[in-house]
């Protein structure tokens, strides 16, 4: 008996895209790239779970699902006492990093009355290789389209509780989780409201600075460096936050961040569509306390959190 290999088409555009010269993946149409986000929303989430913390107030399971795009997704979910229905709560790490990052956040907002759910990136994942996250190859290109895929399917996992309102979902980034969060908003429009923080317009905008000269990309040969920007500009950040609408945007960014330069600071803010807030700090990368309150507050009125219960 014969059998066929079954292929998506977001898999033989993600394929022709890293094979094909660099102009052609420049002229992808927004619809062909829109479809490199795209996976069976019906499959099941084959969720395992690892084990399971109690705290004052909220459990943690420790658990992993199936990614759309191979692998496994591993996660932590947060969840308030009470039957809710709660609001939900997408929070990504930044770079490098994984889902144990700001463990004690996901408390906080749990804390505030949400579902917080963590997710690690592929590139974070236990299974793999230790390495860098940025390799200026076409995985590059992979991880950040199966990110975004894994993020979605982490809306699905929200929406199919029992205790989240599916309205009530919104999306914390900080650094890379704040730049990724910008080309989520572009392809996800469950999300109700989205904080960016100190995020920049993605990997391309963050390693061709002036102050980059020199150094990472610029050290491989020229036809490298373009074959690897080629790629990565269609699903850059700063080109997709222009189509969060209509979820409302929150940037918010420290004056003083040597990693995010007030100029990709700004540029990212100006590209995002309304309605959105944008918040300044004199800071560097970390924020102070005061654009926590703030964005808990701001995430109050979209989701219906209780900033007065905050712990993180």
């Amino acid at each position: 008996m014969q059998s066929r290999l079954r292929v998506s088409a977001p898999f033989l555009l993600t394929v022709a895209a890293l094979i094909a010269p660099a102009g052609a993946i420049a002229q992808q149409s927004e619809e062909e790239i829109r479809a490199l986000f795209e996976y069976d929303m019906s499959a099941p989430l084959d969720i395992a779970e690892q084990g399971t913390e109690t705290h004052d107030g909220y459990t943690v399971l420790d658990f992993t699902y199936a990614s759309p795009l191979g692998g496994r997704v591993p996660a932590y979910l947060y969840t308030p006492t009470g039957d809710g229905p709660h609001a939900g709560i997408v929070l990504m790490h930044g770079m490098p990093g994984s889902r144990d990052r700001m463990r004690s956040f996901a408390a906080g907002y749990a804390q505030a009355g949400a579902v917080v759910l963590q997710i690690s990136a592929p590139w974070a994942r236990p299974d793999g290789p230790r390495r860098n996250p940025v390799t200026f190859t076409p995985q590059d290109r992979d991880e950040q389209i199966q990110l975004i895929v894994d993020l979605r399917r982490g809306v699905d996992l929200l929406q199919n509780r029992p205790d989240v309102d599916p309205d009530r979902i919104g999306y914390v980034g900080a650094s890379y989780g704040g730049a990724m969060g910008g080309l989520l908003a572009g392809m996800e429009h469950r999300i109700k409201a989205y904080v960016l923080m100190v995020g920049d317009g993605g990997l391309v905008a963050h390693f061709t600075g002036a102050e980059d000269a020199g150094r990472d990309l610029y050290r491989l040969s020229e036809e490298r460096q373009q074959a690897w920007i080629a790629a990565m500009e269609p699903i850059e950040p700063i080109r997709w936050v222009g189509h969060a609408a209509p979820s409302p945007l929150l940037f918010q960014n420290g004056r003083r961040d040597n990693m995010v330069p007030l100029r990709d600071g700004r540029a990212y803010q100006e590209a995002g569509s309304d309605p959105k807030d944008v918040m300044w700090y004199d800071s560097g990368h970390r924020l102070p306390d005061q654009a926590i309150e703030d964005q808990v507050r701001w995430l109050a009125r979209w989701i219906g959190v209780d900033p007065d219960r905050f712990g993180g």
